[in-house]
């Protein structure tokens, strides 16, 4: 999906020497998974209790806490899950092409594009995959269709658009707890609209996948553009910027019941660019973005259980990847 590009924030940094000093008062700790110092106070303005990144700038002192996605130890309901062959990961590409990605080998095989009874020169936006398999897709004219992750097969959903003003959003399926109901979570990108067009809502909302009546959740003003991913244990992720502008990503555990971020884990590497879709999968997640530079989508992987980061694929030169999504049946770890 083509997002707007925001002008970085500038935010104030600290040179560091070779030998890190520390105030009076403050205190120490491990560096963090994604760079940070936790919770050190400076001594120029003891009001001012920042996390700093190594390079030495300061992080927003409101900032959630780490985040810890390791799956619990709780069984999900599995009595109702389909086949294997449903329980991948399937994308759509901003010129109709429908794929099932498989996280084991790295490896897309193309479905075939989809003919969603969209007006012409509308195109797909974002994608979410319910438990059974099949896709759910957001096209730029704000409604939903459904296509068969199977055949590419697709037709209209009664979604009524712009219900409570949310336009154009990214999706995820998560589960009730620990199912098997679920719901639809999307999260408003109230910018991204049509020319000409009124600005959508912001903030997180749900769709119940039976009725397809939208009801608002909240809003966290912290993060921007985000693709969502659930899980079968009833939890909701967020692949999104901040409102700073910058170009550098986060992946953010959502509150379900008030849309604010549980905790976040910063990805200076990875830069969302011109479209970008996300999935869990196995314990993992999955980030495709396709960087300015480069002009088509990569996959990169973040492992929670070990903390590494590694682009593990990448689409054909020039496609870019605008949804993505997963069955909360598949792997949970």
């Amino acid at each position: 999906m083509s997002r707007r590009t925001r002008r970085r924030a500038a935010l104030a940094r600290i040179a560091f020497t070779s030998v890190l000093l520390v105030a009076c008062g403050s205190r120490t700790g491990l560096f963090g998974a994604d760079g940070f110092i936790p919770d050190i106070d400076i001594d120029v303005d003891a009001s001012i209790d920042a996390r700093i990144r190594i390079d030495g700038s300061i992080i927003d002192p409101d900032a959630p806490p780490p985040l810890d996605a390791r799956p619990p130890p709780a069984d999900v309901y599995r009595a109702d899950c389909p086949d294997a062959e449903a329980l991948l990961v399937y994308t759509i590409t901003n010129d109709y092409r429908l794929q099932s990605f498989n996280p084991a080998n790295g490896v897309f095989k193309d479905i075939g594009r989809i003919a969603c009874p969209a007006p012409a020169g509308d195109t797909p936006f974002s994608m979410a995959v319910d438990r059974k398999g099949t896709a759910f897709i957001l096209f730029t004219d704000s409604r939903i269709y459904r296509a068969s992750t199977a055949t590419g097969a697709c037709i209209g959903t009664p979604y009524e658009p712009r219900q409570s003003n949310f336009a154009r959003f990214g999706m995820g399926f998560a589960t009730n707890s620990i199912g098997p109901t679920e719901k639809l979570f999307v999260a408003g990108d109230e910018g991204n609209v049509k020319p000409g067009d009124p600005e959508g809502a912001r903030g997180i909302a749900s769709v119940n996948p039976s009725t397809f009546k939208l009801s608002v959740i909240g809003d966290d003003p912290r993060f921007d553009s985000a693709e969502l991913t659930g899980t079968g244990d009833g939890r909701l992720f967020a692949f999104y910027r901040t409102n700073s502008g910058a170009d550098d990503s986060y992946i953010g555990e959502v509150d379900t019941d008030n849309g604010r971020i549980l905790g976040e884990r910063h990805f200076l590497e990875v830069e969302q660019g011109d479209g970008w879709a996300f999935a869990f999968w196995g314990g993992d997640f999955y980030m495709f973005h396709a960087p300015s530079s480069i002009g088509n989508t990569l996959v990169t992987r973040w492992r929670p259980s070990d903390d590494s980061v590694q682009t593990i694929a990448s689409a054909p030169t020039g496609t870019v990847i605008v949804g993505a999504g997963v069955s909360t049946c598949a792997p949970q770890q």
